[in-house]
């Protein structure tokens, strides 16, 4: 392991630096780098369009540059955290390329965070400088940061964003403050940290993953490779700019490829759509129900949006029949899973051409940049079509975590452990079956949450559905499906068992008992917290119990 120059040690040795140096997939450049590569290119070529704001590549590296010395008056050095609590807009690009210039590790938090999360991640993080608006969406950022302060021991400036408040700076005083001619760039090392993202596990403290400069780069060269994106591509970008998928795609992106992002700060299927056709957005990428509800919006206006070219999705699980949909939709839109999360970004990558739509639809498509095995509980291959637990390796892998005792997670090889269950395909595509600690364990009998899922997504009432483990007295444990319905549509349990019966599934995997809901409780990046729905049914049978009692 090495020592970083923020403090952390990472995974990084001197054997894999050369090893991917050597092989030209590291290409050695920081994102700050990359936009100098666009401006010898062409410095007018527009990058952010923020409403009515649109920023050139001048123009962002000019005022990423005032930033960035506006940060060196406050001493800031190479290996300090800045952390930006921001919607999507224009400023986190700017933060985030004036961090790049100088070596700082960049730590987005997701708006939708409140006081337990962000008092955890800021002092974990060791926060320096945080960027916030006043208030957002009706909720008062700075308000939750002043009564935490004590709990902040590095913290020692609050920026304001979009705003103002007596006795704190504001985004527009820093970069007045700042003079680009009076920055002193150095040279930044690209295997450094650049990037803190606390994951937002389902259970437990969240964990800070690490990313250097390269691992981020490289992640985004093969997905743009994969899919063919190039100089005629226009990005939407409605996911959080703060979750991987949003920093990857909103932030690096449009600066790697020198496009356009249009940025969303609220996600409306009506507005997606102008959006889309205003600016002949090509490509876009976010969780499953997005794409649910913009398909379901232009279906039902009769819009084809011919210009969108890809839009992958994942973070929840996808049932083929939204990609399906999609597809009869969008006319030219190749859509499909994807899999991956903030250690390993984009393990599989979907397809990348219509022809492909079963593959799309039906599995997480293929492996790109990854070493990939299925393993048994002993750690052992599995073979072809069983089910196993999926680790894999590659160059944009992570370097570790804030907290070295969550490095179990890797073995002596090298292989992330994700803890998800999948199986691999003739194809050589991922499908995604589940979850190691999802696992429904049924008179000693193992279950598949997800296998149960998909049935349940082929009937006609249900609009989306989860099952989980239940408590039982003779099995141990059986399993409860949640689902919410379609509009005005009913659903008895006696009807989702012969739903069950036409699928043909053995009836030991059906649900024993069917809850109703409006919405699920969800991670930020669209999972469903399934170990809310556990504790919920696990409490309600106690209840019942209680009142036969």
């Amino acid at each position: 392991m090495l020592e970083d120059v923020s403090g952390w040690h990472t995974r990084l040795s001197e054997s894999i630096i050369q090893e991917n140096t050597a092989s030209g997939i590291w290409r050695n450049k920081t994102l700050a780098d990359l936009l100098t590569d666009q401006i010898n290119k062409n410095p007018d070529q527009l990058l952010i369009i923020d409403k009515d704001v649109c920023i050139t590549a001048r123009e962002l590296s000019l005022k990423a540059k005032r930033l960035a010395a506006a940060f060196q008056k406050k001493g800031l050095v190479a290996g300090d955290v800045i952390s930006f609590q921001l919607p999507n807009w224009n400023e986190s690009l700017i933060i985030d390329v004036a961090a790049s210039m100088l070596g700082l590790v960049s730590n987005p938090i997701i708006p939708i965070y409140r006081d337990a999360e962000v008092s955890y991640i800021l002092k974990n993080a060791g926060t320096k400088l945080i960027f916030i608006p006043t208030e957002f969406r009706n909720f008062n950022y700075l308000r939750m940061i002043e009564e935490n302060i004590s709990e902040y021991p590095d913290l020692s400036d609050i920026i304001i964003v979009r705003g103002s408040a007596d006795g704190y700076s504001s985004y527009e005083d820093l970069l007045l403050d700042g003079k680009a001619e009076s920055l002193e760039r150095t040279k930044v090392d690209p295997n450094a940290v650049k990037l803190i993202m606390y994951t937002s596990g389902t259970t437990g403290k969240p964990k800070g993953v690490l990313h250097s400069h390269n691992t981020i780069d490289t992640e985004n060269q093969a997905f743009s490779k994969f899919l063919g994106l190039g100089c005629d591509d226009i990005i939407l970008m409605p996911s959080p700019l703060t979750h991987i998928t949003g920093y990857l795609y909103g932030i690096q992106l449009p600066i790697v490829l020198g496009i356009p992002v249009v940025l969303m700060d609220n996600w409306n299927a009506k507005f997606a759509a102008e959006l889309i056709n205003q600016h002949k957005v090509t490509f876009t990428i976010a969780a499953t129900v997005f794409l649910q509800e913009l398909t379901e919006f232009s279906e039902n206006n009769k819009l084809s949006l011919p210009s969108l070219r890809y839009f992958p999705c994942g973070g929840a699980p996808v049932p083929p029949e939204i990609i399906y949909n999609a597809h009869e939709v969008f006319e030219q839109c190749v859509c499909a899973r994807c899999y991956g999360s903030t250690e390993a970004p984009t393990v599989t990558l979907g397809v990348n051409s219509r022809e492909q739509e079963n593959l799309g639809a039906t599995t997480e498509g293929f492996i790109v940049g990854h070493e990939i095995k299925i393993v048994d509980e002993l750690g052992l291959p599995v073979s072809q079509g069983v089910e196993g637990e999926i680790i894999t390796r590659g160059p944009e892998m992570c370097i570790g975590y804030a907290d070295e005792a969550h490095n179990k997670v890797f073995d002596e090889k090298g292989f992330f452990h994700t803890g998800d269950l999948g199986v691999l395909t003739t194809e050589g595509c991922l499908i995604i079956t589940g979850r190691l600690k999802d696992l429904i364990i049924r008179g000693g009998e193992n279950l598949s949450p997800r296998e149960v899922e998909d049935a349940l997504h082929e009937h006609p009432a249900i609009y989306e559905a989860a099952v989980v483990a239940m408590p039982h007295k003779r099995l141990g444990e059986t399993g409860c499906a949640f689902v919410i319905l379609n509009q005005n549509a009913t659903l008895s349990f006696e009807e989702m068992i012969l739903g069950l019966e036409k699928t043909g599934m053995a009836k030991q995997k059906y649900p024993e008992r069917l809850v109703i809901v409006e919405k699920f409780p969800r991670t930020p990046a669209g999972k469903i917290r399934k170990n809310v729905l556990r504790e919920q049914i696990r409490i309600k049978i106690e209840e019942d119990v209680e009142t036969l009692n």
